[in-house]
């Protein structure tokens, strides 16, 4: 592999804590599946840079059958916002020492524009890792649409066969194999290094 094209979420950055899901179904004033159903029914869109942060929210609400005020929105969308924002450190110094390597790398991050704003601001370190940003929200497309690895790969310039991806999502990780990437279905770093060193 001549490079490795990394996802965000579950992966560098961790996935919503258990009391960031809560504090948002607080917010919502409904909990359980069927706030999750709408909370992921309509995020694909939300991803793709297609809805801002209150369109998102507001389209959460009408699957919900509940209206949200201004407040109520502002609210929710801070609250998402902070319960995506955290970072794996672990991964983070993991991806230094390839970029230090001199391993050629991209992230392909499915994530809405307030929130690829907060990295921006609050991470600059991490995102100059990657030469190549695929940012679901800035190049029109999410996974596990191919358009969203073609984005990438013609950024980094290589034919799929000699990227590696790594992603926490089954479903990408086959849409990744599919498209001819070499793909790893991340659960921790050890098993990342025993993969990229070709024992997995």
């Amino acid at each position: 592999m001549q490079a490795v094209l990394f996802d965000m979420f579950g992966v560098i950055a961790r996935t919503q804590s258990a009391e960031g899901r809560a504090s948002l179904e607080r917010a919502a004033g409904v909990g359980g599946k069927v706030f999750w159903d709408a909370y992921w029914g309509v995020r694909h869109g939300y991803d793709r840079g297609d809805l801002d942060g209150p369109a998102y929210w507001r389209a959460v609400g009408e699957r919900l059958g509940v209206s949200f005020d201004q407040h109520r929105v502002e609210e929710l969308v801070a609250l998402d916002l902070a319960s995506w924002a955290r970072l794996d450190q672990e991964m983070v110094d993991h991806v230094f020492a390839l970029s230090e390597s001199g391993v050629r790398l991209g992230l392909l991050s499915n994530i809405p524009h307030e929130l690829a704003d907060l990295f921006d601001e609050r991470f600059p370190h991490l995102l100059a890792l990657f030469p190549v940003l695929g940012l679901s929200c800035r190049i029109g497309s999410a996974k596990p649409e191919p358009d969203a690895f073609a984005w990438c790969l013609r950024g980094l310039e290589l034919p799929a066969e000699q990227v590696l991806f790594v992603d926490d999502s089954e479903r990408n990780v086959l849409a990744a194999r599919d498209l001819g990437l070499g793909a790893h279905h991340f659960s921790s770093l050890e098993g990342l290094r025993a993969a990229m060193s070709g024992t997995n």
